[in-house]
């Protein structure tokens, strides 16, 4: 079994089965039906995305969503979907440098 706890950073997990049911949740996530059904439609949408621009027989391996302050990392693996919430630490943009 796969201990989310030691994932750095990590404020919530989702599980789920390939067809969107939810097989387990803690944290910020716990009882996600909401975030289920969002990632349930992105992962769709990533199946349908043009394989000429992207190639690839497979599908995606991994599918990472960035706010601000968290980001949500999805991985299929094993016939389940694995969902985990981390905290980022914001960074100061890239050309804030160059005008100091």
């Amino acid at each position: 079994m796969l201990s989310f706890e030691r994932i750095p950073d990590q404020v919530g997990y989702l599980v789920m089965t390939e067809d969107g049911a939810v097989v387990s949740s803690s944290g910020e996530l716990e009882n996600g039906e909401r975030i289920a059904n969002v990632v349930a439609g992105l992962i769709s949408l990533s199946d349908k995305v043009d394989p000429v621009a992207f190639p690839g027989d497979k599908g995606f391996k991994k599918i990472t969503v960035n706010y601000e302050n968290h980001a949500y990392i999805i991985c299929l693996s094993n016939k389940k979907v694995y969902v985990v919430k981390r905290r980022t630490h914001p960074q100061a943009p890239l050309d804030a440098d160059l005008t100091s």
